[in-house]
């Protein structure tokens, strides 16, 4: 193994939509630093815009736009730094941008629990930034109280859009989620880079305090137990919870609870759960039981006696559930509580739109405002590059909410003009925006 001298420092950067990850970012790749630094950012939407934000950094951006960072693409994560250590000699450090929606714990918890990855790099630091201006309106999310909790160091972001004791009374929230955590203030992500690199930030065991199953891997179920089973029929009986419904699986476990795991991701991996309304038996399927009040009893069919694993998506105390046989109540001869699959709020979608030609200033700037002010307070994130009719340059564009910023950015030279924005919201309406969008073209 090489000395730990050797393992490739890797900062996580992560925060809210709108937070000013992409500025810090810039920041990063253009500060007189005397580091060559490899990027992976992630994005959330069908749309890639990032990399188009991010100046003078194109051979070293990797880029994902494939779903949430901490979701669907960590094995890209794992991949692309794999690909990266075959290059180890092009660069000193590894940024890794993650989506706003991201929990960062499943991102930092792929350097300790791939071993190939912890032996080639180490994670350094969570960095996180919060916007000021805007983070009492997502505070109660998932992702802004894990981006806050697991962060190693915080930028305390947007505080000219801030009044002081607003900024006081955040600051001391901030604290009281996350003692450990430094926080700076800043306003556009200017940090000097001593404060945020090589910090050597990242401690397992406060993350094990935060989350002690930290390192557990993620499943979409919640407990599974192994019962001993003779040929006949079951019963099991659920009572109303704090969920309608609870999907299931049922499978054969000759060697176990823990050599039945990946059988059951499969089963839980299936779109279209069946609908449990006849009796049920062992196999790689999905069944999802409505619990629409009161006692629920779903019929259970052995027809060979042996060792059956039965995987819920919620842990069976939140419905009382228990299995009944010909003598009464079984109990399972083993069992386990995993870590669920963390959820993002299923309102939160995004809208990509990319069209080609150019477009007309002052349509465009009638259509963008009448959208900010109907729809700003739903509209987490939006940005974009433009190709604006009679102007040579590129211009690029950010907004959070109602806040608007844009700016020409880069001649477009060779490069198609084109189109290019992403809207992140809630009850975002994609048609209207596309028609809105495309009327506004010259």
């Amino acid at each position: 193994m090489k000395a730990t001298t050797d393992r490739v420092p890797v900062t996580v950067l992560t925060g809210f939509l709108g937070s000013g990850k992409t500025t810090l970012l810039n920041h990063i790749l253009t500060a007189n630093h005397g580091k060559r630094i490899a990027v992976i950012e992630n994005e959330f939407g069908e749309v890639g815009v990032d990399q188009d934000l991010v100046i003078n950094a194109e051979e070293e951006i990797f880029e994902m736009n494939n779903g949430c960072i901490c979701c669907t693409v960590r094995g890209d994560l794992i991949r692309i730094l794999g690909n990266l250590m075959k290059r180890r000699e092009r660069f000193d450090y590894i940024l890794v941008e993650t989506t706003g929606m991201a929990d960062p714990g499943p991102v930092a918890q792929t350097f300790f629990v791939d071993d190939e990855i912890n032996r080639k790099t180490r994670l350094d630091g969570l960095v996180t930034l919060v916007d000021a201006k805007h983070v009492h309106q997502h505070w109660g999310t998932n992702e802004v109280q894990e981006q806050i909790a697991f962060a190693d160091v915080i930028l305390l972001n947007k505080t000219d859009l801030v009044e002081p004791g607003e900024l006081d009374a955040l600051e001391a929230r901030i604290k009281a989620m996350n003692a450990a955590a430094k926080v700076y203030r800043t306003q556009n992500s200017v940090i000097a880079m001593d404060r945020i690199l090589n910090v050597g930030g990242f401690d397992l065991d406060r993350a094990m305090v935060t989350d002690p199953q930290f390192l557990e891997p993620e499943y979409p179920f919640e407990w599974g137990g192994v019962y001993s089973l003779k040929a006949g029929d079951y019963t099991l009986v659920m009572q109303e919870g704090p969920d309608p419904a609870m999907k299931l699986a049922l499978v054969q476990a000759p060697k176990g609870l823990a050599a039945s795991v990946e059988e059951a991701v499969w089963s839980f991996s299936e779109r279209d759960p069946v609908a449990a309304v006849s009796p049920i038996g062992p196999g790689k399927r999905l069944l999802e039981v409505a619990l629409p009040g009161g006692e629920v009893r779903l019929s259970i069919r052995i027809r060979q006696a042996g060792d059956y694993a039965l995987f819920t998506e919620h842990h069976p105390d939140e419905f009382q559930a228990v299995l009944h046989g010909p003598v009464g109540v079984l109990a399972a001869i083993e069992s386990h509580a995993y870590k669920p699959d963390h959820e993002h709020d299923d309102a939160v979608s995004s809208v990509g739109i990319t069209i080609a030609g150019d477009l007309d200033s002052k349509k465009l700037n009638e259509w963008l405002g009448e959208v900010l002010q109907t729809q700003g307070q739903d509209i987490f994130r939006m940005k974009g590059v433009l190709a604006i009719k009679g102007d040579a340059n590129r211009f690029v564009f950010q907004g959070v909410h109602m806040l608007f910023d844009g700016r020409p950015d880069r001649p477009w030279g060779k490069s198609p003009r084109a189109n290019k924005l992403i809207f992140i919201g809630r009850n975002l309406d994609r048609d209207a925006l596309t028609e809105g969008f495309r009327s506004c073209l010259a």
